[in-house]
């Protein structure tokens, strides 16, 4: 299973009502009792009850400078939102991605009306984990006004291409794409799903093992598949005569291998994120069906096994990986404890929660749970729960400030805030 079965979840409201942020109502969240062990690893249906603007943290919280961390609702009636990026710009726009195929525009308090670019003729909704996925701006988008989408095609297969915005930053047209790359998907779900520019400007991809379940044709330990795979291209010069170039530094990683490879051995990696101050990578991978886990990456460093389907997690799941070098992931969690999909984060780098700089952040979807991971300074890390909201939590954003999002697949966005004490 991975986030696309926790995507059969319908989203409410409508796409193009312009959308204000709501006063907040403040919703206290307890710290969670034990979760029940789910029947299967399907997610439970969305329910229709009306979820919180505000949500405080859960017992325990650390809280400093008299403010403590909470979730206000800055938009709702999104159609399955699937991410929130900025154009680094300075302009203040966040940029959300709809699974149907729109990218919306929260500007000023308010979401546009009008969509900054809608591909709806040519993206495939018809599996769960399938649509429009993420959205990255290039670098030097305030000149070359260029920026890429990750999407699934009427085909089903991933397609990375690359469209230019209007001068005006909050509409693009459609027709101005050129397709970068274009990888076959043999099943409809573990499509990946994030595409995100490194500290270094490189695009980094994220791909699944190709779906179904165990990854049956061992996509992920094959190194003439991009699948399963954390991918690197250069697009600095990206155009339809030279979608992309592969860096002169990227790892070699085997006789025969594809050379975009970044790192293997993955089996969704859904939401991946880089540390806006350290250039670490953190890379969130779905599990099959007993472990969730959290991978990192010291910046500037490829070319890790992260051991797919060797192991899920810690735990063996199928074969003998022998003498192979795997990296273990930072942190895991079981599917026993109430969880089903990760959804991967960000490391905290804004200026509202001085508590929580420096702090990865990430959720889970089915059990709506967010946790904090930090180094603890003796080689292991620390995993404490900040939320325990009732949100399908499809993703994670960040704004040019490093303040930080999240996303109820239902159609919500919420920032992270610093609240007054009570």
């Amino acid at each position: 299973m991975g986030i696309g079965i926790a995507l059969l979840l319908q989203a409410c409201g409508g796409a193009n009502a312009p959308a204000a942020a709501p006063a907040p109502t403040a919703v206290v969240v307890t710290a969670p009792a034990a979760m029940p062990t789910p029947a299967s690893t399907e997610a439970p249906p969305a329910s229709s009850s009306s979820k919180p603007a505000t949500v405080e943290p859960s017992a325990g919280v650390e809280v400093r400078q008299n403010v403590q961390p909470a979730l206000q609702m800055i938009a709702e009636g999104l159609d399955k939102p699937t991410y929130l990026t900025h154009a680094g710009d300075g302009s203040g726009a966040l940029y959300i991605t709809e699974q149907p195929g729109r990218v919306r525009v929260w500007r000023d308090g308010q979401l546009l009306p009008t969509p900054f670019l809608d591909l709806t003729d040519r993206v495939g909704n018809r599996g769960s984990e399938q649509g429009l996925l993420s959205i990255a701006f290039s670098p030097d988008f305030e000149q070359s006004r260029r920026f890429f989408v990750n999407y699934t095609d009427n085909g089903g297969d991933t397609v990375i291409s690359g469209f230019i915005a209007n001068a005006d930053g909050l509409t693009a047209d459609p027709s101005s794409e050129w397709v970068v790359m274009r990888i076959e998907q043999p099943y409809a779900n573990h499509n990946g799903g994030q595409i995100q520019f490194g500290p270094d400007g490189m695009l980094y991809i994220g791909m699944g093992d190709g779906g179904a379940a165990g990854d049956p044709q061992n996509f992920a330990q094959n190194m003439r598949s991009l699948l399963g795979k954390m991918l690197r291209i250069d697009v600095s010069r990206s155009s339809p005569a030279q979608p992309y170039r592969v860096p002169a530094d990227n790892p070699s990683v085997g006789d025969g291998a594809r050379p975009e490879i970044w790192a293997f051995g993955l089996r969704n990696p859904w939401r991946f994120s880089f540390d806006r101050a350290t250039g670490d990578l953190f890379i969130a991978d779905v599990g099959q069906n007993a472990f969730e886990e959290i991978n990192f990456q010291p910046a500037g460093q490829g070319g890790q096994n992260y051991g797919w389907k060797f192991r899920e997690g810690l735990a063996l799941y199928a074969g003998d990986p022998g003498t192979l070098a795997l990296t273990d992931p930072i942190h895991q969690y079981a599917h026993r404890e109430g969880g089903c999909s990760v959804t991967g984060g960000y490391v905290y780098r804004g200026s509202a929660l001085p508590s929580l700089v420096g702090a990865y952040i990430y959720g889970d979807f089915c059990s709506g749970r967010i946790w904090t991971l930090r180094p603890n300074g003796n080689g292991a890390w620390q995993n404490d729960v900040l939320f325990s909201t009732p949100y399908n939590i499809s993703s994670f954003g960040e704004d040019e400030a490093g303040e930080l999002y999240v996303l109820d697949h239902n159609g919500a966005v919420y920032k992270l805030v610093g609240a007054p004490l009570p």
